[in-house]
């Protein structure tokens, strides 16, 4: 397996430029701050938004290190899909279960712009289902509950997926020893398990092509559409906010590069360190929870009422 060079090596968790409530002052054009109203804010989050709904991260302060796998390793031999698809199989009842935590939902109650998440959990989508949001929310890295086949292009819902591998392997379970109740997942949905190799891996019903989730694996590419849309929400947007990311994969760190070059507001909300501090106009530590909350409070009640919070 590829080893993945950690691009926050060496980097150490900043101060706060200000206050949360100075933050949330900029971010809601209040107390004579720079005039920009919720609605022009772009967002780009990623997995520290979805650890209050069990689903741990990469790089904060608790996660435990991962190799995640890479697109050349899932597509170089029959043996490492089957290693993928078996970690899936049993981590993806817990991952469907997941549901949207306070950050998801406070963030659904606020008219930004644009949610660009690096997360392929959908609870941004099912939050805002929940709230009733009409922010568009772009799945920059895809999302673990479809399957895509590599060779025509082919749709299948995840769930159906779950199905046809749970009869192809009725036993497997019980053959490496684990309860799917009990597993913790990755934030790609996988587990830790190295018993893989009878896994039974489901292909195309339709051509026989390889079956792949509607990811994007470490090296490679975001679909140009998808990118086109992301870039667009980012530039008519008059800021930018980075929600739960240490930045670290380029795809999500190009954003916040583009605003700064264009003398846009960056507004960084993570507890560790990450890869655009030097970027950050406002760099607050918060728990991401705890930061959106207040802010969602403000987008809603309005000035006057902080005053009473």
């Amino acid at each position: 397996m590829a080893v993945i060079f950690d691009p926050l090596r060496g980097r150490t968790r900043p101060e706060p430029s200000h206050s949360d409530d100075e933050i949330i002052d900029v971010l809601t054009g209040a107390a004579g701050a720079v005039g920009i109203d919720t609605s022009g804010w772009a967002v780009l989050t990623g997995a520290g938004m979805s650890t209050d709904s069990g689903v741990p991260d990469y790089r904060g302060p608790d996660a435990v290190p991962r190799q995640p796998m890479t697109i050349q390793t899932f597509l170089s031999h029959p043996d490492q899909r089957a290693r993928y698809w078996a970690r899936s199989w049993v981590g993806w009842p817990r991952m469907r279960s997941a549901r949207p935590n306070a950050a998801h939902l406070g963030l659904a109650q606020l008219p930004v712009a644009g949610i660009v998440t690096q997360n392929v959990d959908g609870l941004h989508q099912a939050a805002a289902r929940e709230e009733g949001s009409r922010s568009p929310v772009i799945d920059l890295h895809g999302s673990l509950d479809r399957v895509i086949c590599l060779k025509e292009g082919h749709m299948f819902d995840r769930d159906w997926v779950q199905i046809q591998l749970s009869e192809l392997n009725p036993e497997f379970a019980k053959l490496v020893g684990i309860d799917p109740i009990d597993v913790e997942t990755a934030p790609d949905g996988d587990v830790d398990l190295e018993e893989t190799a009878d896994f039974i891996v489901a292909d195309c019903p339709r051509c026989g092509g390889i079956l792949k989730p509607d990811v994007v694996y470490f090296g490679d590419s975001v679909p140009p559409a998808r990118l086109q849309e992301a870039n667009r929400i980012c530039a008519e947007a008059s800021g930018i906010v980075v929600l739960g990311s240490s930045l670290a994969v380029l795809s999500g760190l190009r954003f916040v590069r583009a605003a700064a070059k264009a003398g846009k507001p960056v507004v960084i909300v993570t507890d560790g360190p990450t890869r655009g501090d030097e970027l950050a106009d406002y760099r607050s530590i918060s728990r991401v929870g705890d930061f959106v909350k207040g802010w969602a409070l403000r987008g809603i009640q309005g000035d006057d009422d902080k005053l009473q919070a």
